[in-house]
């Protein structure tokens, strides 16, 4: 896999909403760790880094003044330190493409074609912004391991674990050409070959 040199990197709704336990059951404990080493490793090249934020305008965890809409802190302390370009785009829907400013806008104005996407939650909003970017024409790169979920109730009596809406994510949209579902390692290996 080769990561462009202007590949951006989509963080999404890193927020300290989401540590509280009305959420239930997450997964991936090392999502934050692999989030941030991505993050270091756009700075650190001067790829464009976008901050995705959920302000919902419901009454909910996310919603702006409430502390869980803050990002957390070792996103919060990242932002700003980067060479490169670096944008904040705020949503009050699923995906980072329907927020302000433009995301399609501003990755068009730099030339960006593909982005990698991490953050929360792996079905909801980053698989939303990956099958809408797919759908832009974008070339998705999706690293699992730098995202989590939690366990959800649906129709019927239905349930699944987050592993299991994690799997499902992901050959949903591997298998659907929306996006390249790959780990944290594949893409700082891809990085490192850097292509224009």
């Amino acid at each position: 896999m080769e990561i462009r040199e202007n590949a951006a990197l989509v963080v999404v709704d890193v927020q300290k909403g989401f540590e509280e336990e009305y959420w239930g059951r997450r997964n991936n404990p090392a999502a934050e760790e692999n989030i941030a080493a991505l993050i270091d490793l756009w700075q650190e090249t001067g790829r464009p880094v976008v901050f995705v934020r959920h302000d919902s305008v419901e009454s909910s965890r996310l919603r702006a003044g409430h502390v869980g809409n803050d990002f957390k802190d070792f996103v919060e302390e990242r932002r700003g330190k980067g060479s490169g370009p670096e944008l904040l785009v705020t949503k009050t829907v699923n995906s980072a493409f329907y927020g302000a400013p433009s995301l399609d806008g501003w990755l068009t104005g730099l030339d960006v074609v593909q982005i990698v996407i991490v953050g929360i939650q792996t079905n909801m909003c980053n698989e939303t912004t990956a099958r809408m970017g797919g759908n832009l024409g974008y070339e998705v790169v999706f690293p699992l391991d730098a995202m989590h979920t939690f366990d959800l109730e649906g129709p019927f009596g239905w349930s699944l674990d987050a592993d299991e809406l994690t799997r499902a994510t992901a050959v949903s949209l591997h298998g659907g050409r929306f996006a390249e579902v790959v780990t944290t390692e594949d893409v700082v290996r891809g990085a490192g070959a850097g292509v224009r």
